[in-house]
Parts: structure tokens; C-alpha cells; sequence
């Protein structure tokens, strides 16, 4: 690459983030233009281009720039005392390339209009909205455990491969095309990452590439919680950026199809979200509210909690106070405790609408 090439790409940095910061003042526009305008096509196009690929093309993509960057500084390492400028010119002009492939490929979504704007939701609740909410959570789950294992005492166990869970999953956002046409998905890219060990020990159960757009889950989750990680990242991949909006669609969408593990699925997570909610308010209550779960689907909370105590490990504070501050970069002020505020939405869209 020349050097008047290096420069202007170098100079286009900060007029992007300009950019950027423009549209986030501007949401109607981003909404109309990108979100609902060109984005889908972007999006399309990108899975079109990688969906049929059988393994992660972005992983790949991320490993290799590992590869190239580590490359970089071997072979330039005595130029970073003698000529640190060039070498910081050359990471800006990564950086500027990298500042707007993200933008321009999907991360624009940050500053679209929230959920809440399309559905006509609110976030704010009472504890009495909360306790209500888990009554008809618990019945539900209950009522999907029992009729799924014909007993109180079984954990769920999902019998479908991850292939059959994403073709389940993109089943069920055919269904809720039939009410809302924006939540369209075709030409599938969902796939188990290549770093789903990894990932586990960051603490994340799956993430959207955005450059390739595929939708990336964490392969070695237990299987029962699979639909809905797997409906919560396409989510971001038909445009939705912001976490409690996609932990939301991901209720939804497993909510609504036909298959009773997917039911299953959605509403014994939604049920483990509003329990948290509970415990950090009213924590007698908290304990009350358990003791109406079946013991099958208090078993396959344990599941999850000794998958991620497996886990556990010094570095994952960390990992979530980086996607933190990433988070609160990209317009999500609340940061990573964006994901709890799903419960909110659920109570409202119950409250409306009703599932």
C-alpha cells in the first residue's frame, strides 16, 4: 500500500467517528436508511455469500488477522524503537479499515431506534409485575417440562443436533415474518464457533461476526439452551444490535414455533432471567417463587449452573469488563447489564400483547 494511500485512509478515521457520532443523534435516519434501508441487503449478501460454508468463515478471518498482526511485529520489531511513528501510522490505518467495514457492515444497528420504539414497549415495572410475570413463566415451563418428560422430575433434554436447532430456529422467525415482515430471514448462516471453548471461558454463549455475518453459538452450551442463544444471534443478524433486544427476540422466536423443546427453551430462560431480577430485589421472595418449579426444570437451571462453575476462571471478569466498556461504546449505556433488562420488555409485551 503507497504512502498518499496510507495517508488518506489514515485521514478518514476521524471523519468517520464524526460520522458515526452524527448518527447517533439521528436514529429515524439510521432506522429508515440503513436498518430497514441497505442493511438487508448487506446482510443478505453476506450470507449468501458464507451461510453454505459448513465452518466458521470469521473465526478463520479473526485468527488469521491474529496471525498477520503477530506476523507484522516480528518482522518490524527493531522499527518500533527507530520508527514508532510509521508503525502507529500502520495500526491507524488497520484500525480505519476495521473502524468502517464494522459500521458499514452491521455495527450502524447500535444507533437504529430500539425495540421498544417498534413494538411500543417500556422498560420500567413494578416487583408485583415482576412476581406476576413469574407465576405464568413457572406455569408455563412446568406445563412444557412435564408434557415433554410425562413426569415433574426430569430434566429436558433437547434429542436435536445443532444443524436440526438453527433449521428449528430459522422455522420459527418464518413464523414471526407472518406478523412482523422486518424479522424476514433467509439464507440461513448460523454455526457453531470454532472457538466455543474459548468462549466459554470468557463467559459468552455465542456472538454475530460482523463482517461475514454469521451467527456464531458456543457449541458446547448444554443443548436445552441452545434455541434460544441460536434465536437471540440471529437476531443481531437481521439487525438488532442492542443485547435486551435480542435476548428478547430470542424468547420470541422460540416462543412462537411449533416445536414444544423450543417452547420449552424460551420460557424457562425468560423464567431464569425474571428470578434473577427477583433474588437481587426481594430474595425471601426469590425462594418462595423456586419452591413452585418442577424439579426437573430446577435440575436443568443446575445444568447450567455446573457448566459455567466448569468454567470458571480469574480471567473472565475481565473479558466482561472489556465487552463492557464495548458495549457502552456502541451506544448501550447500561453496558453488559443491557441483558437484563429483557425482563422489562417481556412484562410489557406480555402486558400488551400477551404470549
Amino acid at each position: 500500500m503507497g504512502k498518499n494511500t496510507k495517508t488518506i485512509l489514515l485521514g478518514l478515521l476521524p471523519l468517520q467517528i464524526l460520522l458515526v457520532k452524527w448518527a447517533s443523534y439521528h436514529p429515524d435516519f439510521v432506522e429508515t436508511y440503513y436498518s430497514t434501508g441497505v442493511y438487508p441487503f448487506i446482510s443478505q449478501g453476506l450470507r449468501i455469500l458464507f451461510g453454505w460454508i459448513p465452518f466458521s468463515m470469521g473465526d478463520l478471518l479473526y485468527l488469521s488477522l491474529i496471525v498477520l498482526i503477530v506476523r507484522y511485529l516480528y518482522r518490524n520489531r527493531k522499527s518500533i524503537k527507530t520508527r514508532p511513528l510509521a508503525i502507529l501510522k500502520d495500526f491507524g490505518v488497520l484500525l480505519s479499515v476495521i473502524y468502517f467495514l464494522f459500521h458499514f457492515l452491521w455495527g450502524l444497528n447500535y444507533y437504529r431506534q430500539p425495540i421498544t420504539w417498534k413494538l411500543g414497549l417500556e422498560r420500567e415495572y413494578s416487583q408485583k409485575d415482576l412476581v406476576s410475570m413469574i407465576e405464568y413463566l413457572t406455569l408455563k415451563s412446568n406445563t412444557f417440562q412435564f408434557d415433554i418428560t410425562g413426569d415433574s422430575l426430569t430434566p429436558v433434554q433437547i434429542p436435536y443436533s445443532k444443524k436440526e436447532i438453527f433449521k428449528k430456529t430459522k422455522a420459527g422467525y418464518g413464523e414471526l415474518e407472518k406478523q412482523y415482515p422486518d424479522f424476514a430471514y433467509t439464507f440461513s448462516s448460523q454455526k457453531s464457533s470454532l472457538f466455543s471453548v474459548p468462549l466459554t471461558y470468557m463467559g459468552y454463549g455465542g456472538y454475530i461476526n460482523p463482517f461475514t455475518n454469521e451467527a456464531q453459538v458456543n457449541g458446547i452450551t448444554p443443548r436445552f439452551r441452545l434455541p434460544t442463544v441460536s434465536g437471540h444471534e440471529v437476531g443481531h443478524q437481521v439487525g438488532y444490535s442492542a443485547e435486551d433486544a435480542t435476548n428478547f427476540i430470542g424468547f420470541w422466536v422460540s416462543s412462537i414455533n411449533d416445536d414444544l423443546y423450543f417452547k420449552y427453551a424460551a420460557y424457562s430462560h425468560a423464567l431464569g432471567y425474571c428470578l434473577s431480577d427477583l433474588a437481587k430485589k426481594d430474595e425471601e421472595k426469590f425462594k418462595e417463587m423456586m419452591t413452585g418449579l418442577h424439579l426437573g426444570v430446577r435440575e436443568n437451571y443446575r445444568e447450567i449452573n455446573r457448566f459455567w462453575a466448569k468454567y470458571d476462571n480469574p480471567l473472565e471478569p475481565v473479558f466482561k469488563s472489556i465487552f463492557n466498556t464495548f458495549l457502552k461504546a456502541n451506544n448501550q449505556k447500561e453496558g453488559i447489564a443491557s441483558y437484563n433488562s429483557v425482563v422489562g420488555l417481556l412484562i410489557s409485551y406480555h402486558k400488551k400483547y400477551g404470549f
